[in-house]
């Protein structure tokens, strides 16, 4: 009887110390994909031409932008904080989500497939101590995605029309169109061989 007691009290006492940590597991767990997107090595890199493309016009204007392309972990709980699209990419939709007079400027978008499922969403911002105090909120926002999943997000400058790529938690220089195609199809492409 005191075994039996025991054990179940022990059973009981395990869930509320490890509970963090179980908790983290079961976020994690849910977080990846069971029927991950087949998208072809050719389609891939017809949706980098179009990232490419309007993220260079974008930084010509001088106009901000935050593009989060989803890789293994969803990023569910971010589509949630802005609105549902569903529509296929194209460089003229996304240049019509960050011009200014549109609603859903503010925020980020977020590619999954070959689709961008929403827009004006919330990114977590960075607390890196690294960062200056006067780094803005669109490059905190484009590292703190990165730091708390695998996605990789192409990120505008308003300021000054630079273009950067963030992933696994920094900034990966970019000096123009062809390195960013070439940044994205290393980071894109490559992950789609190594799960085949």
């Amino acid at each position: 009887w005191l075994l039996t007691k025991f054990f179940a009290i022990s059973i009981i006492a395990l869930l509320i110390i490890f509970q963090p940590e179980l908790r983290q597991g079961l976020a994690r767990l849910g977080q990846q994909h069971l029927f991950s997107i087949a998208l072809a090595e050719s389609e891939i890199i017809a949706i980098i031409e179009e990232i490419a493309t309007v993220a260079y016009k974008l930084a010509r204007q001088k106009v901000g932008c935050l593009i989060a392309v989803e890789r293994e972990t969803r990023l569910q709980a971010y589509i949630e904080s802005g609105l549902e699209l569903d529509a296929r990419i194209s460089a003229e939709l996304i240049q019509s989500i960050f011009l200014v007079p549109s609603p859903l400027h503010d925020g980020g978008v977020i590619v999954r497939g070959n689709r961008i499922v929403a827009a004006s969403c919330l990114f977590p911002l960075s607390d890196n101590p690294s960062f200056s105090k006067i780094t803005g909120t669109r490059h905190r926002a484009a590292i703190g995605i990165t730091e708390h999943t695998d996605a990789v997000v192409v990120m505008v400058s308003e300021q000054s029309g630079e273009v950067q790529v963030a992933a696994d938690g920094r900034f990966i220089p970019v000096d123009n169109r062809e390195r960013l195609a070439g940044i994205l199809k290393d980071l894109l492409v490559r992950d789609v061989k190594k799960r085949k």
